[in-house]
């Protein structure tokens, strides 16, 4: 009988250990997207205790230990870290199923050498041994972390509005040979339809040293941020969408027309007027296009995340504010308005490379066929089907992103895992997406449906577990 996450976990045939002990095992980790903060890299950050690094801001936890029957107090509120700490322990148990379960002791066995389960009777010993470690480990402090996993690059999300002063800081120190880039998010210039639109734009303007008062002045400052977060080595976008937007001027047609309409939205809006979803749509149309033209000119990555709805429980979003665990997703149907926007891009000239994520796997064949559309331009897989995101990161949803991959597209040009997290705890679930990455090759393989072939195999698992990653990013001729 097998050991409960043995050195064998997750690994069912010959082959898939050997792909993953052998080859996926001795890659270096690109974690592309995450939301780390600069800061707290910049600064070496070393944690007090396993609450403050494991727990902190860790909405997926938060949310389990709600459905655990958790009160809040032991969750975001005011009990002491090792109170938090017990209920989290009283909650592990009941995960069985649940992603987090193997996350949690992963990150317990590859950080702190703690091997047996987490539970309420475990959690003192586990305290204690947890919180020796982090106070004396040198492997435990940030750049320690980033040289144990070693991580060849993260890609944090940023404001166009950060000055990325900890960027530069981390570029200037040297203390880390980990690359750690920024990446363009501009939510808040896109999302005109929400409240503090208006003082975001003046905010933005403040940065650039302007002021904004017509769409003119807004492109041009987008343009100048882009330029700044590119000289200090942003390679992607990211964009969150709860649908892609997609509406022309009100002839139907792109032009001189189209900017004028826009034009007039943009001012009534930071009048503080109301708009319609068209007019909105509209707005968000022009801009995204304009923003990938300026990507492609730099070789960055769009990334779109697609299909979460967002701040669901209106009480708890008043009291804690977004990314507390109130968001969920969202079965908003997304081909149209997708197929028009990458079209109306593709057609201009002005379609960057670009990764498609939905939290809804019913998109995964609408996205898979959508992308074989606007492939080219000699870049292999141009147009990514994005890691299985968020509520869909665990092993049936990693296997079912690669089987639609695999089934519609090319599998050994996918640019693989990110953690999309704000924990240095999370670089397990690289590992993780490794082992469900090599048992899925290695059944097909000893099922006699590709070739047993140790180069071929050994060629897809180090290009998906890093490579891939690698040349999208920083050029193929890495």
């Amino acid at each position: 009988m097998k050991r409960f996450m043995d050195k064998d976990f997750l690994l069912t045939t010959k082959t898939a250990r050997w792909l993953y002990h052998e080859v996926a095992a001795q890659e270096p980790i690109f974690d592309y997207h995450c939301h780390l903060n600069p800061k707290e890299i910049a600064e070496n950050r070393r944690f007090s205790n396993l609450t403050e690094i494991w727990l902190g801001g860790d909405h997926y936890k938060w949310r389990a230990m709600r459905s655990n029957g958790i009160d809040e107090r032991f969750i975001t509120g005011d009990a002491s870290p090792y109170e938090k700490f017990l209920a989290w322990a009283r909650t592990i148990p009941e995960t069985l199923g649940n992603p987090l379960y193997h996350w949690t002791h992963l990150e317990l066995q590859r950080y702190f050498g703690i091997y047996e389960p987490l539970n309420e009777g475990t959690a003192p010993a586990i305290w204690e041994k947890a919180n020796g470690a982090l106070a004396s480990d040198p492997d435990l402090s940030v750049y320690g972390i980033f040289k144990k996993f070693r991580v060849y690059a993260v890609g944090t999300t940023d404001d166009p509005a950060d000055d990325l002063a900890w960027h530069d800081e981390i570029r200037r120190s040297g203390k880390t040979m980990t690359k750690v880039l920024p990446s363009f998010r501009p939510d808040k210039a896109l999302n005109i339809h929400l409240p503090g639109f208006a003082d975001y734009i003046q905010k933005l303007g403040s940065v650039a040293g302007r002021s904004i008062r017509t769409l003119a002045d807004l492109l041009q400052v987008l343009e100048e941020r882009i330029r700044y977060f590119d000289e200090r080595g942003c390679r992607a976008s990211d964009h969150a969408l709860e649908y892609p937007p997609f509406e022309l001027a009100s002839d139907g047609h792109a032009g001189a027309g189209w900017e004028a309409e826009v034009q007039q939205i943009f001012v009534r809006a930071l009048e503080g007027a109301s708009l319609s979803r068209e007019e909105s749509d509209r707005y968000r149309t022009f801009v995204l296009l304009f923003l990938a033209g300026e990507y492609k000119k730099r070789g960055w990555a769009m990334q779109l995340h697609l299909a979460a709805i967002r701040n669901n429980n209106s009480r708890m979003f008043a009291r804690l504010g977004p990314d507390t665990g109130y968001d969920a997703v969202h079965d908003h149907p997304v081909t149209a308005n997708l197929a028009a926007l990458l079209n109306l891009m593709e057609g201009e000239g002005k379609l960057p490379k670009t990764i498609l994520y939905s939290l809804n796997p019913k998109d995964y064949y609408p996205l898979g066929t959508l992308m074989g559309c606007f492939q080219g331009e000699g870049i292999p897989g141009k147009i990514q089907l994005g890691s299985a995101w968020w509520f869909c990161d665990h092993r049936d949803g990693m296997e079912e992103q690669m089987r639609v991959l695999g089934n519609l597209g090319l599998l050994p040009r996918f640019i693989g895992m990110l953690t999309d997290s704000r924990s240095f705890l999370s670089y397990p679930r690289h590992e993780y997406f490794r082992r469900i990455l090599c048992n899925l090759l290695g059944q097909w393989a000893e099922a006699g449906e590709i070739p047993r072939d140790r180069a071929l195999l050994s060629r897809v698992v180090q290009n998906i577990s890093f490579r891939n990653a690698q040349g999208y990013f920083e050029g193929w001729d890495k």
